[in-house]
Formats: structure tokens, sequence, C-alpha cells
């Protein structure tokens, strides 16, 4: 679990570097937290 962590923030600070705007900061923030959800349920089935 804490390496699937690790992996998330480490994409969501990728993606959230590469974006330009509030919005987009947004979307990417957004998307990182859908991840850690669907990693969350996976290693709880």
């Amino acid at each position: 679990m804490r390496k699937i962590f690790i992996l998330v923030a480490a994409a969501a600070a990728l993606t959230t570097a590469a974006c330009n705007t509030v919005e987009g900061v947004g979307r990417d923030t957004a998307a990182a937290g859908h991840a850690v959800t669907g990693a969350a349920q996976d290693a709880k089935n």
C-alpha cells in the first residue's frame, strides 16, 4: 500500500507541474484522488 501511495504522489507531482492553470491543477488533483481511491478499493478487496 505504501508503494502505491508513493507512486500516486509522484504522478500527482508530475502532472501538477505540467499544468498551466488553476483549473488544470484542480483536474490533476481530482485525478490523483480517484487513483488513490481506486488503489484503496483494490487493496481492500
